[in-house]
């Protein structure tokens, strides 16, 4: 039986941590929320799964801006400590090259300017300058795209539009973050280091703007953090929280349709069933928004002018060893970089010489995410995103050439040590969170005006809809997807008003 209209209930599609953030928000503002996703469990790519012992989180490991979990809890008058801790991680990642040379990036800044300048002859007065223009970038700059709408004349007017223009230096609009950085340190190793910061989403920092060298903060400057219970708590406090605050949540139920009349979005379609509501918010990937839910392939196709974002290839390994040399954040550097990201997002193939990541959280919570003296290894290599390329060679491909890699540099036949693999490719990657091409950031922001170009929060078209999480703006990953979600709860206090 079908639900009547109300003006007070609201629906959000999908609870990957935009959405449950979204439903938070709404809750908390006095509407009747109730939450739709098509998996049997929450959390999108922050999802978690075991496998005889060891524990893995399947999606994003960083975590960083714990304030903004924080202020949900604030916003929602709840003890977070009841729900969720996490504590500052000593070293934000361990950097491996194939000369041998490793860097550990401290999360104090002195002690990594030491280690760098020790490592590599960079003088640490570069790097300090470089972190220094970062957090001025990131507090001054990025806070007008992180907390505002592009798309409204009021932000304008809202925004401190002409604070941040004292601190917008010309290289952020026309220089590459490769050539910004190659600008800044002699060292093609730091260079390297921080050219990375542009897989944050999904993006090639040799076309990618300089504006990027502003996420190095959150890891130099703010720090990097481990949540107690691996990444998969962050999806677990929300949810409780959620719940506690009296959002519904119905899981095997994909939406199957957005109902619109006159201009007004009116509801859901839900297993055939027409749930009513005068608020939906979509954490859906927007192209299938438009696509699948709207009936709007011309829409749909106005999203795909942007390029997608790089996927990945994950590996999941139950190592039966533990690795001194490894921390919780380990990265393993292609000796040819630039090669690496052509075939990202130009010829779209596997690089025989992969950047490999590991996580381990087993680092930070030893005989909990891992049996006792084993490891728990999410292995991951940036992957461009599905054209019908054949994955299950290319999985066979990436394996040799992980292993290859470790093997040259750790100075172990990894192989012998892995007891148990499971894998996640860009086709599932699409199949699970329903990220189109299985691009993990949506669009990537290889262009100037990329940041711009993002879809909104809301639509232009449709009152009362409005959209959530990476494929929209500000951005993928989790301070972004965060962050969306307080835009669009701005914009419905605004539009209610």
């Amino acid at each position: 039986m079908s639900e009547h209209p109300s003006s007070k209930k609201a629906i959000v599609i999908g609870a990957g941590i935009a959405g449950l953030a979204s439903a938070i928000r709404l809750q908390v503002m006095g509407f009747d929320v109730t939450v739709y996703e098509k998996n049997s469990y929450p959390g999108g790519k922050l999802s978690h799964f075991e496998m005889d012992g060891y524990q893995f989180d399947a999606g994003p490991s960083l975590f960083t801006r714990p304030q903004l979990i924080e202020e949900l809890f604030t916003l929602a008058k709840e003890p977070m400590e009841q729900y969720f801790a996490y504590e500052r991680v000593p070293v934000a990642c361990h950097y491996f090259y194939q000369d041998g040379t490793l860097i550990k990036a401290y999360a104090d800044r002195q002690q990594f300017a030491a280690e760098i300048q020790a490592k590599t002859g960079e003088p640490e007065e570069n790097i300090k300058a470089y972190l220094h223009d970062s957090a001025n970038a990131y507090e001054h700059i990025a806070g007008i795209f992180l907390k505002y709408t592009l798309h409204r004349l009021s932000t304008l007017f809202k925004a401190p539009i002409a604070g941040a223009l004292r601190y917008l230096k010309l290289p952020y609009l026309f220089k590459t973050l490769h050539q910004y950085n190659q600008s800044k340190f002699r060292s093609p190793k730091l260079v390297q280091l921080f050219n990375r910061y542009a897989t944050y989403n999904g993006s090639n920092p040799y076309k990618a703007p300089a504006m990027l060298s502003l996420i190095p903060h959150l890891e130099h400057n703010e720090g990097t953090f481990y949540p107690k219970g691996g990444m998969i708590s962050i999806t677990n406090a929300l949810v409780a929280l959620a719940e506690k605050k009296g959002v519904k949540f119905v899981f095997d139920s994909p939406v199957e349709k957005i109902i619109r009349a006159n201009n007004q979005v009116k509801g859901v379609v839900v297993n055939g069933e027409n749930i009513y509501a005068n608020l939906v918010v979509s954490n859906m990937d927007v192209y299938f928004t438009y696509q699948q839910l709207l009936n709007e392939p011309l829409n749909a196709a106005k999203v795909l002018k942007q390029e997608r974002s790089s996927s990945a290839f994950i590996f999941y390994w139950g190592i039966n060893k533990s690795f001194e040399q490894l921390s919780l954040h380990n990265i393993f550097f292609s000796e040819q970089y630039e090669a690496e990201f052509d075939s990202l997002f130009h010829t779209r193939q596997a690089f025989p010489d992969p950047t490999v990541y590991i996580n381990i959280t087993s680092k930070c919570e030893p005989g909990i995410q891992a049996p006792s003296g084993k490891e728990n290894w999410f292995v991951m290599v940036n992957a461009p995103a599905n054209k019908g390329q054949d994955w299950a060679s290319i999985q066979d491909f990436y394996r040799k050439a992980i292993l290859k890699k470790l093997n040259a540099i750790l100075g172990e036949d990894i192989a012998q040590y892995i007891e148990v693999e499971e894998v996640l490719s860009p086709v599932t990657i699409e199949t699970k969170t329903a990220s189109y091409m299985g691009s993990l950031y949506g669009t990537s922001s290889n262009s100037k005006m990329a940041a711009f170009m993002r879809h909104p929060n809301f639509s232009n078209t449709i009152k009362g809809l409005y959209f959530v999480g990476g494929s929209v703006h500000p951005g993928g990953g989790i301070p972004l997807c965060l962050s969306s979600a307080a835009i669009m709860s701005d914009l419905v206090k605004a539009d209610v008003v």
